[in-house]
């Protein structure tokens, strides 16, 4: 009797941190990975309009929510006709719509597709790209047939992000070649551009790149 108490203990346990483990992945029901980074940054396990790891999902130009046929100037939201005439996020005069500028340097959140996840879920800032490089390592691999880099931190755990292309114009280019993920910061200087992460087999790094552009996005949230 007392073996059999025991073992239904046990077995009650078992149950237990198994299902603490199964929530310690998911927030908010969507997967995410935990590396261990200073600012307590958990990074999504899929680019939003993915449902694996290794699918390429959605492409976004900079500060707009939905996908479309048409990458350019002409199509953007946030300028009336090319990249000098910005109506949005603009912090020098001659990006602006006849002269136009505003102090907003961040996306916000009705701006930023990664809170299609959630309220709670965002773009990384190119802070927390920067964390992701410095407290990683990183190499260029194939993962299920798909060709990224995946991040791997001290604890183990590990991101891995598909070399996805981009959108130039109405053409997708660039797949399994080269990855360009949007950051939701906006590259002061030059406003008519803001920061994302661009990688290929050789290298990796932080470039500013123009918003008209559609990239992928990883989306993040707060340990806290």
């Amino acid at each position: 009797m007392k073996t059999t108490r025991s073992f239904t203990l046990l077995a009650l346990l078992m149950v237990f941190v198994v299902s603490c483990n199964n929530q310690k992945t998911k927030f908010n029901g969507h997967n995410y990975v935990d590396l261990g980074l200073p600012s307590g940054t958990l990074w999504a396990t899929c680019n939003v309009g993915a449902e694996e790891p290794e699918d390429y999902g959605d492409y976004f130009a900079w500060g707009e929510t939905k996908t479309k046929d048409t990458y350019n100037w002409s199509s953007y939201q946030y300028c009336k006709d090319g990249d000098s005439t910005l109506t949005k996020y603009c912090c020098n005069s001659k990006y602006g719509n006849d002269g136009y500028t505003d102090t907003l340097t961040i996306l916000q959140d009705g701006d930023d597709p990664a809170t299609a996840l959630g309220v709670e879920w965002c773009t990384p800032s190119m802070t927390q790209w920067e964390e992701l490089i410095q407290y990683t390592t990183n190499k260029w691999t194939i993962q299920n047939g798909v060709k990224g880099r995946l991040f791997t931190a001290d604890n183990g755990n590990s991101l891995f992000l598909p070399a996805a292309g981009g959108y130039s114009n109405s053409g997708l280019v660039d797949t399994d070649s080269d990855g360009i993920y949007w950051s939701r910061s906006l590259c002061t200087d030059f406003s008519n551009c803001a920061w994302g992460m661009d990688f290929y087999s050789g290298s990796y790094a932080i470039h500013y790149f123009f918003r008209k552009g559609g990239f992928s996005v990883r989306p993040v949230c707060s340990k806290n």
